[in-house]
């Protein structure tokens, strides 16, 4: 069955909820100004100390009592508007689909496939913090609609770049180098929170409520996106060519911004897994998996903007009001903030919320989506499909029981999903999964969810064994009060510092120690890592047989610096099939 555009079953259904969304959002405005007003960044802190403002008190006490006001005024509507929004919710599907339609089916399948034996497939995940702007203020993080217009941007200027390799011949060469930063003029800076403090604009303190278009300068405002087949392989004789492209790739970029890109990254080979630092988001991405995107407005935003690129993508995913039904112990405020962006078909989808969640993390319907994708056809004319599914797991640390319940229940739901979904005439060629699971594989205070049983099902690229990391892997999650300093708040800047290990340790979270028990870390002649939380899995047994699997490459993203306080990361696979496998 096709999924629908809309949650609700009817326009009847829809008019009620959109009734009700009316009387609340006022009063759900003003509460979120009023935390706007007084909690401000250290962005925003740095820049009145720059422009020696001293008015920010008298704002700060006269917009509180505006806004706390303008709360108590429009609380009776809200109460109003919460009778009709939220009994509709129990017959919503749990998701918007949107869909744009292909000039041709074809565009929308991988083509070739089915004769080269082989195939590709890029995944990236990324958590961007787009909870309404007065909450994020608490995680360092304010004008979302602002920021999610601007990563918007960013993803597609990276998802559309030609996705060139560059091969050297020389007795020097380490192999295939990755697609330079200055093939395609680089975001200004001068979007918010990523940009040096001299050059930056100062921001406006309005609200932030505006739909219009942003004022976040993009340097190439006409992006071009290429079919993701189109591989352009350049040979050079020698690095001398190399060293031309980074100084003509330097002298375009000091017209655009203060410090000139690196034009080139060579893909690093340690136990056999090819990874790099990214100042851009990977070329041709697949399938995008994104987390914490609870503000609706926002969602709106990155689908407009990732629209061209994606044709399918699922939002505002997850359950409101009393969840289960009937029952008021567990009223959730938000969506599970889960949102999904795939090139391919989307046939099948199903969400489950956790049903263990507990304090401020049980106002939110964190859960899991499942979904499979069409991938196309073999010679043999079989459907040719692929799993993914992502989560996002319970947040606050000393928690480890509650995430190794959820996890279990992660097992089960995609099981269950696949078993529901197997077709018999089909080859599935991928499973993953992706998501921020709010712990990481060298705290102590992690262990039980380090060793879960999820981790036999699953591969993890980054990960040596339980409680032990593979050497080049990098955390992903940034202290949060150092998100604007001059190291980290561009993406150039963000890629040097994390492939700097006494850097790091500066900008990355540290591991978190088990109770009562002093932190030793990191163990002799390991290097420092840090808390890596966002993780791209993949698993082989689920598959079909005459498949297998190759890391081609993962993939560690600075390109949105300032702007979110999660290091985005990405994973390419390749599919090889059997010669024979068609003859089974």
């Amino acid at each position: 069955m096709a999924l629908q555009a809309s949650p609700f079953p009817n326009g009847f259904v829809t008019g009620i909820h959109a009734v009700g969304w009316a009387f609340i959002l006022p009063c759900f405005w003003s509460l979120d100004r009023l935390l706007a007003v007084c909690k401000s960044t250290t962005w925003e802190r740095a820049q009145r100390v720059e422009q020696e403002c001293y008015l920010h008190p008298l704002k700060v006490f006269f917009g509180s009592i505006l806004f706390f006001i303008l709360f108590l005024v429009t609380a009776p509507l809200a109460l109003l508007g919460l009778l009709l929004w939220a009994p509709v919710q129990a017959c919503r599907r749990p998701f918007y689909y949107h869909r744009v339609t292909p000039f041709s089916p074809e565009k929308e399948t991988h083509k070739g496939f089915e004769l080269a034996g082989k195939a590709s497939f890029g995944f990236a995940a990324a958590n961007l913090c787009l909870l309404p702007d007065g909450v994020a203020r608490f995680n360092n993080l304010g004008h979302t609609q602002r920021r999610a217009s601007a990563i918007g941007r960013r993803i597609v200027q990276g998802l559309c770049r030609p996705h060139i390799r560059i091969f050297v011949d020389s007795p020097s060469s380490i192999g295939t180098l990755s697609p330079s930063n200055s093939i395609l003029n680089t975001v200004n800076s001068s979007t918010y929170g990523a940009t040096d403090r001299p050059t930056q604009p100062p921001l406006s303190h309005s609200s932030d409520s505006g739909e219009g278009p942003v004022s976040v300068p993009v340097a190439n405002s006409h992006v071009v996106c290429l079919p993701c087949d189109d591989v352009e392989e350049v040979r050079t004789d020698s690095p001398s060519a190399v060293t031309a492209s980074d100084q003509n790739s330097s002298q375009h970029g000091q017209a655009g911004q203060q410090s000139a890109p690196r034009a080139l990254h060579g893909l690093r080979h340690q136990d056999d897994v090819p990874w790099e630092v990214s100042s851009l988001f990977p070329a041709n991405v697949d399938i995008l998996c994104l987390e914490e995107v609870f503000d609706k407005r926002a969602a709106k935003k990155l689908t407009e903007a990732l629209r061209p690129v994606f044709g399918h993508i699922l939002y505002d995913i997850g359950v409101y009001a009393c969840y289960p039904p009937c029952r008021c112990s567990s009223f959730k405020f938000f969506n599970s903030g889960l949102f999904v962006a795939s090139r391919f078909p989307i046939l099948e989808a199903q969400y489950h919320c956790f049903p263990n969640s507990s304090g401020e993390d049980a106002l939110a319907a964190k859960g899991l989506l499942s979904a499979k994708v069409l991938i196309g056809r073999n010679q043999k004319q079989k459907k040719v499909v692929g799993y993914f599914n992502s989560t996002h797991l319970h947040a606050p640390e000393g928690d480890g029981e509650i995430r190794c319940e959820q996890l279990s229940m992660i097992i089960k739901w995609i099981s269950d999903f696949q078993a529901a979904n197997k077709e018999p005439d089909e080859e599935v060629i991928f499973d993953v999964l992706c998501g921020d699971f709010n712990f990481d594989n060298c705290s102590p205070d992690d262990t039980l969810e380090q060793n879960h049983s999820l981790f036999e099902c699953y591969t993890d690229p980054c990960r040596a064994g339980p409680g032990k990391e593979k050497p080049w892997a990098i955390g992903t999650l940034l202290e949060q009060p150092t998100l604007y300093e001059d190291d980290i708040n561009t993406p150039e800047k963000l890629q040097r510092t994390l492939e700097s290990e006494e850097l790091r340790k500066q900008y990355v979270s540290p591991p978190v120690p088990a109770k009562g028990c002093p932190l030793v870390y990191p163990e002799n002649s390991q290097p420092w890592i840090g808390r890596r939380i966002d993780y791209i899995l993949y698993r082989e047994n689920s598959i079909s047989k005459h498949c297998r699997t190759e890391i081609e490459e993962v993939t560690f993203i600075t390109h949105l610096a300032g702007l979110t306080d999660h290091i985005p990361v990405g994973l390419r696979l390749n599919i090889i099939m059997d010669s024979d496998g068609d003859h089974e």
